[in-house]
């Protein structure tokens, strides 16, 4: 399980990439808008991590759409924690969904949703996507905005 923070525990201060998402530690801040329904994301477009079987290197466009609660995921823990996977082995089912299951652990907020665009190995993407559940009503909800793979089509 990943370590949580509440308070910006790593900004401001030289942090090495953590070895594996055990190791990784997620900043979380206060919400200052806790009444409000509105969206936010991260987008994570040269996310790596290795294959578990053969150890070739894995990559992924990530998108991580969330509506906050109490506590809003601090931007860069989140990119160390994401940068953790590099040197993890997991197939890309298991990275997209622990990666979502961290957060919502961590954060608890009202709805999230993640995408997971990988790119092809032995010829075949792999997109993966998860949600904790409806949307909010009323949250204005844009398209992850990243269009299937097509190769050199």
């Amino acid at each position: 399980m990943t370590k949580t923070h509440k308070g910006a525990a790593l900004l401001g201060r030289m942090a090495a990439l953590p070895a594996s998402p055990d190791e990784a530690e997620l900043d979380l801040v206060p919400n200052p808008h806790k009444d409000a329904t509105y969206l936010v994301r991260f987008t994570a477009p040269e996310f790596t991590s290795l294959c578990p079987v053969t150890g070739q290197p894995d990559f992924a466009h990530i998108v991580i759409d969330y509506v906050p609660a109490e506590w809003l995921v601090e931007s860069k823990a989140l990119k160390l924690y994401l940068g953790s996977f590099r040197n993890h082995g997991a197939f890309h089912e298991d990275c997209t969904l622990r990666i979502a299951r961290d957060l919502v652990a961590a954060m608890t907020p009202k709805w999230l949703r993640i995408g997971g665009y990988w790119y092809p190995r032995g010829g075949m993407p792999i997109d993966v996507f998860w949600q904790t559940g409806a949307p909010p009503e009323g949250l204005w909800l844009p398209d992850q905005g990243v269009p299937p793979y097509r190769g050199r089509g």
